[in-house]
């Protein structure tokens, strides 16, 4: 273990590895960011649906949580740097995959691009899920006497891949004027692979605590049976739900809600700036208070900023909203890593490999899907109520499916015409045209926009305003998650109150009633 006790400094090794699990952080922040960015383009390209769209991105956090929980339990054994080899890999191939769904969708149409695209962010979450597994419990083993500090420093990474990612989407994504080709920013997310890559190149990493000191599988395993860390499980399954559920879709509805996609994309880069800067401060503010504490106002912090998300009617009032939310949510995801380590440390890479996986399964089997359903929900009842006749025009042709809930969305297709007038699909058709090619889809958009232009003007605020009515709703209805969060912080607090307040608890140390 590196001598990394509070007044010394750390060594060069534990440096170096720090920030290449902070780059590794930073990369998947990066695709995540650019990701969300380019949903539009899919959903106009590829006639998918809000939901189509939340089960892809809900299919890559699902793959991220399966894989931590998999490389927890096997890192040890194998070892950290192998699995850091096997993570570059596994961004390679999916970088691959996802860039080939263009011409699985010109040889099998819309199923084939979903495929191409949903196996293609499996895997690159698969890579991102292999470095948590890693790099969690690499900076809880290096740097013991201050977990929660440098925690939260290294995935300080995971907003300033956003930061990144926001950028570049920003210059090139404009309004009112042709992306850059999606492809070309989806590549984009491999120069910080390759940096973390070059970063872990011959350096000496450690096994975990737990390990070093000779505890054993079954005793590690054992952890994951206790009381409080059962808690643990759970509200982190509600981190991730709230958390990267929400990200996937923030910057698009605060785009709706302010008109402007692009203002909607530089509120999200503000606040994961906000975001990346706090990661760095919250040694200090733990001393003050203490790990539970901090997720208490967190908790509540985020119910707050996500009923004023969902109540924000201008620029203004959204970015307010935008901040108090950010500041919520800002020290979640890396506290809960901290205290699973410092209450458990005898779990090792499990106990902390089990709270990332089951917030990243969460995200992406509840989160991601949960808040496409309910934007797809809410915009279509409205447009149903409001205008029958119009919903009628832009409904999928298919059913949407959620749990045991079902609805028919309205199709992101035939939305994307809409807003654009139709230039795309010309261009499009025109291109098809010059090459003497035939695309069925295109010809089913094409016959149906011949109609539905007829009314677009009439259409348009109607269609704009389900889809913000939509928005909102969801962000409501997400907010009362991190309420639920924040009272069962309290009821941890309070717990352990009556065992003489929360502590670190060491290896060595036994730790009374299974707790």
């Amino acid at each position: 273990m590196q001598d990394t006790a509070q007044g010394q400094a750390p060594s060069a090794n534990a440096q170096r590895l720090l920030w290449a699990g902070f780059m590794a952080i930073l990369a998947a922040g990066v695709g995540f960011s650019i990701r969300g960015a380019i949903l539009g383009q899919w959903a106009e390209k590829y006639g998918f649906t809000m939901t189509d769209l939340g089960q892809i991105t809900g299919g890559g956090l699902t793959g991220a949580g399966v894989i931590i929980l998999v490389g927890a339990f096997i890192a040890d054994k194998v070892g950290y740097g192998k699995l850091m080899g096997l993570a570059f890999v596994s961004h390679f191939a999916s970088a691959v995959l996802t860039l080939a769904s263009d011409a699985a969708f010109a040889a099998g149409g819309k199923d084939a691009a979903f495929q191409c695209l949903y196996w293609g962010m499996f895997l690159f979450a698969v890579g991102n899920g292999i470095c948590e597994a890693v790099v969690n419990p690499l900076v809880a083993t290096l740097f013991p006497s201050n977990k929660t500090h440098y925690l939260n420093i290294l995935h300080a990474g995971w907003p300033g891949g956003l930061i990144i990612g926001g950028l570049v989407t920003y210059f090139m994504n404009p309004d009112d004027a042709k992306p850059v080709a999606w492809q070309i920013q989806m590549s984009l997310f491999m120069l910080p692979v390759i940096l973390y890559g070059l970063m872990v190149l011959g350096q000496h990493f450690p096994k975990s605590e737990a390990s070093q000191a000779g505890v054993s599988y079954g005793q590690m395993f054992a952890q994951l049976a206790a009381p409080v860390m059962i808690v643990l499980l759970i509200i982190h399954a509600m981190v991730g739900y709230v958390e990267l559920g929400t990200d996937s879709w923030i910057a698009k509805i605060t785009g709706s809600i302010m008109d402007s996609k692009q203002k909607g994309l530089l509120l999200f880069v503000y606040t994961s700036g906000l975001m990346f800067a706090l990661r760095f401060f919250a040694g200090p503010i733990v001393e003050k208070t203490s790990p539970l504490g901090l997720l208490f106002v967190s908790g509540l912090l985020g119910f707050a900023g996500l009923q004023l998300l969902g109540d924000a009617t201008s620029v203004t009032l959204c970015i307010i909203a935008a901040t108090v939310y950010s500041c919520g949510k800002t020290f979640l995801w890396p506290t809960m890593l901290a205290v699973a380590s410092e209450r458990f440390p005898k779990g090792g890479a499990i106990t902390i490999g089990a709270i990332g996986g089951m917030g990243m399964l969460s995200a992406g089997l509840l989160g991601g899907p949960g808040l496409g359903f309910k934007q797809d929900y809410y915009a279509s009842g409205k447009l149903k109520e409001d205008a029958p006749a119009i919903y009628e025009r832009y409904k999928s042709d298919e059913e949407n499916h959620f749990l045991a809930f079902k609805v028919v969305g309205l199709d992101g297709a035939k939305v994307g015409v809409l807003d654009d007038a139709g230039k795309e699909l010309a261009r499009a058709n025109e291109i098809l045209k010059k090459e003497g090619k035939s695309d069925k889809n295109q010809e089913t958009l094409a016959s149906w926009w011949s109609e539905a232009e007829k009314t677009a003007n009439e259409d348009k605020p109607k269609v704009g305003e389900a889809g913000l009515h939509g928005g909102r709703m969801a962000l409501k209805l997400t907010s009362y998650v991190p309420l639920v969060m924040a009272g069962l912080y309290l009821l941890l607090i309070l717990y352990f109150k009556t065992q003489g307040g929360y502590k670190q608890v060491h290896v060595g140390s036994e730790i009374k009633n299974g707790f």
